[in-house]
């Protein structure tokens, strides 16, 4: 039974109606500063901790709880007739419910104060009476996160306790939480040499890579500063645009289909990056995490018909994504047309959209914040980082969000690109990145007409691309990850029909690729910006 709680929280969201609601099953409340005396201007009955420990808070208040009168009424074992025997010779009363924000380490670290006014800011007591609480969760409830305090009220009010399974789930959160904390201190006393990384919520997928292989979906949870929140220390935007949980719901939503694996995931996070890029409307459909197809239009209908019929072939058990909710013209297209789709990710369904879907009940149809990209470019914040193993170690890098604009190219040849070509030569940079290096895009009226990607060699990454657009080359723009070693590459695209090439520039061989361009009176822009993807 819960008879004695310890409320000391630097958050103060919801704690006084908390409160209220202990006070009223007659539980009695202990409490520290600034919480105490929130409490008691509330006229909620409060005992301060230093009253039962008969010991000031010292230190401008680095000392409060942590007395053994505090600490082994947490940690004594109920179920232990030496430990229940110990407590009663020693004066130790039960504290069965303890409920600790900590200080706003991560909010001090944003707001790039002095070192010492940061270092005040890292709680001792907190983290302590969380661990504590959590590592005899066999008998205490433990709270960390406000969202938490309606569940509690609802399990005391059926039985006046809380049941030993979600002690144990609360008490999973506290650990997770503290260690969340710790990584972030770590990574600024070490000035970032020292960075921790958590993994949380493993979700078993369908299988891995392969049917032979396992394969598990996690939250990212990062101790980088500029990610970091002031309740649970939040993941970063991940590949699936998850967002902290808490004990909710996670900010995406399944419809249907069957259960995702491996590479559904990972193809829905390529098809999904990929739109993320474009302000306008556009769909992409997308095949082991390559791009097939991709198209803008004002209309996002004819977006994705655009996007398909560019390479119909390759669009067989394809990922389709589109940075605008999926209309019932869409699905209605996927339905006629019967497309063998594996995923649908979009940030809005319309409802009629869904009824129709419904028909293929084995399609996963994923429902995505619109925010998880490029809003969060546009708002001036760092973008997610990503994560990959290599030699048993974890390689890091921030995301590849460079936008390039129109101002940002340098015309390096005699022929200067029309507005047309200028607007299409963006759009293939955009479609570029997204595909496995070496990669080439052709594009023309915003549609990838070819793409050629994943290849050795640049010239035969434009022969594929050259391959897929056939006649549709004629008169179109191309697009190059990376500069061209050599100039066999622009006259192979120019046999084809190209007339205007977008690339980053900085070969030894720059002189050559340029006047080759000026040779076939190709236009030719660079951005000065490379773009692989590996």
């Amino acid at each position: 039974m819960i008879r004695r709680a310890l409320l000391s929280v630097s958050d103060k969201a919801g704690i006084e109606a908390f409160a209220k609601a202990l006070e009223k099953k007659g539980i009695e409340i202990l409490s520290t500063g600034g919480t105490a005396k929130i409490l008691s201007d509330a006229k909620i009955k409060v005992t301060k901790v230093e009253d039962v420990t008969k010991f000031p808070e010292c230190f401008s208040g680095r000392v409060k709880t942590m007395h053994p009168l505090v600490l082994g009424g947490i940690l004594f074992r109920r179920n232990d007739p030496s430990h229940v025997a110990e407590a009663a010779k020693l004066g130790i009363d039960p504290i069965d419910l303890v409920v600790v924000s900590l200080y706003p380490f991560s909010e001090t670290v944003k707001k790039g104060v002095s070192w010492e006014e940061t270092i005040e800011q890292i709680d001792v007591g907190g983290p302590t009476m969380l661990r504590s609480s959590a590592k005899n969760c066999e008998s205490v409830t433990v709270v960390c996160d406000p969202m938490d305090y309606d569940r509690v009220l609802e399990q005391i009010e059926k039985s006046g306790d809380t049941t030993s399974e979600f002690r144990k789930e609360l008490a999973a959160k506290a650990f997770l939480h503290t260690a969340s904390y710790d990584a972030l201190i770590t990574e600024y006393v070490s000035g970032g040499k020292n960075r921790g990384l958590l993994l949380r919520d493993g979700r078993d997928l369908r299988y891995g890579e392969n049917p032979h292989q396992w394969g598990k979906f996690y939250e990212v949870l990062s101790s980088s500063a500029a990610s970091a929140a002031s309740r649970i220390e939040k993941p970063l935007h991940s590949p699936l645009g998850l967002q902290p949980r808490g004990s909710v719901e996670e900010s995406f939503t399944v419809h249907q289909g069957k259960e995702l694996s491996y590479l559904n995931i990972l193809d829905a996070d390529a098809a999904w990056c990929l739109t993320q890029e474009f302000s306008e409307p556009t769909a992409a459909c997308v095949k082991h995490a390559n791009p097939s197809g991709v198209a803008s239009h004002a209309d996002i209908a004819e977006a994705f018909q655009r996007a398909y019929d560019t390479d119909r072939l390759s669009a067989f058990g394809v990922i389709i994504a589109m940075n605008r909710p999926c209309t019932e013209i869409i699905a209605k297209k996927i339905l006629d047309q019967q497309i063998f789709v594996e995923v649908i990710a979009a940030p809005g369904y319309e409802e009629r959209a869904l009824t129709l879907l419904r028909q293929k009940p084995k399609v996963r149809v994923l429902e995505l914040p619109a925010t998880s990209y490029l809003p969060v470019r546009q708002a001036g914040q760092l973008p997610a980082d990503t994560y990959r193993t290599a030699f048993g170690g974890m390689l890091v890098q921030n995301g590849d969000t460079r936008v390039i604009a129109a101002s940002d190219l340098t015309c390096v040849t005699k022929r200067k690109p029309s507005d047309e070509q200028m607007r299409d030569l963006l759009f293939a940079w955009k479609v570029v990145k997204h595909a496995k290096s070496n990669a080439i895009v052709f594009a023309k009226d915003q549609i990838s007409v070819g793409i050629g990607c994943g290849q050795t060699s640049r010239v035969d990454a434009t022969y594929l691309a050259a391959k897929r657009a056939r006649e549709r080359a004629q008169n179109a723009v191309m697009a190059s990850d990376a500069f061209f070693p050599f100039s066999d590459a622009i006259e192979e695209a120019a046999r084809h029909g190209i007339t205007a090439i977008i690339q980053p520039g900085g070969s030894v061989k720059d002189a050559e690729v340029i006047a080759k361009a000026d040779e076939l009176r190709l236009a030719m822009v660079t951005t000065g910006v490379r773009a692989f993807r590996h």
